[in-house]
């Protein structure tokens, strides 16, 4: 597409679609509602339920006749409710081959619903574009003008097409016939008997002749079909990233799980040795008393992390999906272990931040804008300038002539150029100078733009390799809190040491192991972040028109 006005003729080529992303920001709190509208999902018919006696016997209704359902029969028969795993057993341990992240991250890509609505923009987009072509339609006129009464009968029939051109101005064509007493001055109506035929063109010589409303209506919709696609490539990103922190929450809580569950078997483990010696009176009351509370005490904390492990399952399903795009509850047998950490190469960040330059959809989605406010200039400049229009017309009576001049009979052609000057030009210099201010605007927002994407980049590589290291010494925390509490132990079952001292230790190592575990998570977090800055999930461009 070109445009342009008096001296500044600009090109508009047709944008090259390029892959780009957005940084997301997640909240990591599970703050979402489910409306009720979610739930309806999927409808289910049970074939193999039989009809109830009770049914048998009644009469059957007629297909006019409404029949009312229970709520009872609506929930389970009209909704697909995922259902609730079953509680992980006593020994429960993470799968070696559970759920991987990729399993999570391709349900998104599959059948995420709000990542299904951003898809559909590009018909939103489409849609108002087709409606800017609408101003190239040929339009069929026709009308009727009848006089009856009076001094001078008349009666007039018009029909004709017109064709609106994209290099600007039109083609017309069309067929009159008009009878009658027509008074002098109006002699042109009068037509022979068979009628007239008419054909010509207008065609815009200074103004709109590059560009004009139409054409600047088009092209702004064209590049606001473009500009769908790093929309869409941005909400993939914060969706791909906020079930990546869902994944690994769960994941989380599964390691949490299997550290309540270690502990209280400690305790559990003790119960009947402490029993035996309180018995046998090497050990006071007290002491078995001691440890039943410690066994309670830990027995509703695994309640408790059992909670969390399927509140975390429950919010990782609304990510993780079926074939058909219902959500999918994982169970205790799919909690994986924490993959291997790896620590990042920081000779890779200079590199990342440029190709995160190429990716991300903020860059493109400015560079659109930019191209529209372009147009919006080059309409302003095609407003200076003056109307000249020229205007062929041919006609053609046909048929037995209706005068006897026959002053409608010989072949008739007409050349029309019509001039309009503006002359303050206020409204196209009003034009010019905001366009300006907004392309100036554009572009300081563009320089900031880009210096935040290597900010981010370089925020989540330290944010990365912060992590790794804190998940590095909670690693090697909780080995020493590990061995001091079997320490502890082994004492204690010699008698050198007491309950209290056992429960300490014990405590002191259940603590540095969950901190060791939100350091992964941190870290897994922290991975999911460096991934959306580098925005390396992507969606096939749409194929425009």
């Amino acid at each position: 597409m070109a445009f342009g006005c008096a001296g500044t003729k600009q090109n508009v080529p047709q944008p090259e679609v390029t892959s780009a992303v957005a940084r997301i920001t997640v909240d990591a709190t599970f703050s979402e509602t489910i409306e009720p509208t979610e739930l309806q999902s999927a409808l289910f018919h049970d074939e193999k339920a039989e009809p109830t006696d009770e049914n048998q016997n009644q009469p059957s209704a007629s297909s006019d006749q409404v029949s009312l359902v229970s709520s009872e029969t609506i929930d389970q028969e009209t909704f697909a409710i995922p259902n609730i795993p079953p509680l992980p057993g006593e020994n429960f341990e993470p799968s070696q081959h559970g759920l991987d992240l990729e399993e999570v991250i391709y349900s998104v890509y599959q059948s995420y619903p709000l990542l299904d609505a951003a898809i559909d923009s590009r018909e939103v987009a489409s849609g108002e574009r087709l409606q800017t072509l609408g101003e190239f339609d040929r339009k069929f006129k026709a009308a009727t003008e009848n006089g009856p009464m009076g001094y001078y009968k008349t009666y007039r029939q018009h029909i004709g097409l017109v064709q609106p051109l994209y290099q600007g101005g039109e083609l017309f064509a069309g067929y009159k016939i008009g009878r009658g007493n027509f008074q002098p001055w109006y002699k042109e109506r009068q037509t022979n008997e068979a009628g007239e035929f008419k054909a010509g063109f207008s065609v815009p010589l200074s103004r709109n002749r590059d560009i004009d409303a139409r054409r600047a209506a088009l092209w702004r919709s064209t590049f606001g079909v473009d500009a769908v696609e790093p929309d869409i490539q941005a909400q993939l990103i914060g969706f791909v990233q906020e079930g990546s922190y869902a994944y690994w929450d769960w994941v989380a809580a599964g390691a949490k799980l299997v550290i309540a569950d270690r502990i209280l078997k400690l305790a559990e483990a003790r119960t009947d040795r402490i029993r035996s010696q309180v018995e046998n009176g090497f050990l006071d009351p007290p002491e078995l008393t001691d440890n039943l509370r410690l066994v309670a005490e830990r027995s509703g904390k695994r309640a408790f992390a059992e909670r969390k492990l399927q509140q975390a399952a429950v919010k990782l399903s609304l990510y993780y999906r079926d074939a058909s795009g219902e959500p999918l509850i994982p169970g205790p047998d799919q909690i994986p272990e924490f993959p291997e950490m790896r620590e990042i190469d920081a000779s890779r960040v200079e590199y990342d931040a440029a190709l995160a330059l190429e990716r991300r959809p903020e860059i493109y989605a400015l560079e659109l804008l930019r191209r529209q406010l372009d147009i919006d200039h080059s309409e302003a400049m095609n407003d200076c300038l003056p109307d000249v229009d020229l205007v062929m017309a041919a006609a053609q009576d046909i048929g037995y002539q209706t005068d006897p001049k026959n002053d409608k009979g010989p072949f008739q052609l007409d050349a029309m150029l019509y001039v309009e000057v503006p002359i303050e030009r206020r409204k196209a210099r009003g034009k010019i100078q905001s366009v300006s201010g907004k392309i100036s605007q554009l572009n300081a927002k563009r320089k900031l733009t880009e210096e935040k994407i290597v900010a981010e980049v370089e925020y989540a590589y330290a944010g990365l390799i912060g992590a790794y290291k804190q998940a590095r010494q909670a690693e090697q925390a909780v080995g020493y809190a590990e061995d001091l509490a079997r320490r502890e132990r082994r004492n204690f079952e010699e008698g050198l040491s007491d309950l209290l001292k056992v429960t300490l230790r014990e405590q002191y190592a259940v603590e540095s192991a969950e901190k060791a575990v939100d350091a992964k998570l941190l870290y897994f977090r922290e991975q999911a972040d460096y991934r959306a800055a580098l925005a390396e999930d992507q969606l096939p461009i749409s194929q425009g028109e």
